[in-house]
């Protein structure tokens, strides 16, 4: 009697132990929530929502322009923009964005852009392993027009900010 019980204890256990370690797998190579801290993302994504964040999406696709990813600065996340990728030139003249001298889509920005370029940073172009992004609401946003952030090293993005999941009235994908 004794021996089934302790079975069933056992087999309880082995079930309990195989979801704790599929929760963590998964959290630490597939997805993994991020919560949006302040306004630099304004209108797209505003303070305090929670994101998926997707961690496996640039091992099978490149970064491409305007995906809202995920990055690590110093120990710190941010989420923004990417406008500029590698081998590319970017900057702003009245209000407008240009990425190897053509005025691409600023409809994503929720505030006036000062003009800057990246060589207020140092560079004349993207180097090959960097991206340079910015935050929709550009008044407020610290991203790579400072040095402070700079250009972001491919090996810091974490992922890509897929899907919306708080609050609930704004559930959908991230555009």
């Amino acid at each position: 009697m004794e021996s089934k019980k302790t079975k069933k204890m056992m087999k309880d256990l082995i079930s309990y132990l195989l979801i704790v370690l599929s929760v963590i797998i998964i959290r630490l190579f597939l997805f993994d929530p991020v919560r949006v801290d302040g306004p630099s993302m304004d209108t797209t994504l505003s303070n305090k929502e929670i994101l998926i964040l997707n961690k496996i999406k640039y091992r099978t696709t490149d970064i491409k322009r305007y995906d809202v990813v995920v990055a690590r600065v110093d120990n710190t996340k941010i989420i923004k923009r990417v406008i500029g990728l590698p081998g590319e030139t970017v900057y702003c003249k009245n209000n407008q964005i240009y990425v190897n001298d053509k005025k691409i889509d600023n409809s994503f920005a929720s505030s006036k852009t000062d003009d800057f370029s990246i060589e207020d940073i140092g560079f004349t172009k993207i180097p090959g392993d960097r991206y340079f992004v910015l935050g929709d609401n550009r008044e407020v946003s610290l991203d790579s027009r400072y040095t402070e952030i700079g250009l972001i090293p491919k090996n810091n993005i974490i992922g890509k900010a897929d899907i919306i999941i708080w609050p609930f009235n704004k559930v959908g994908t991230v555009k």
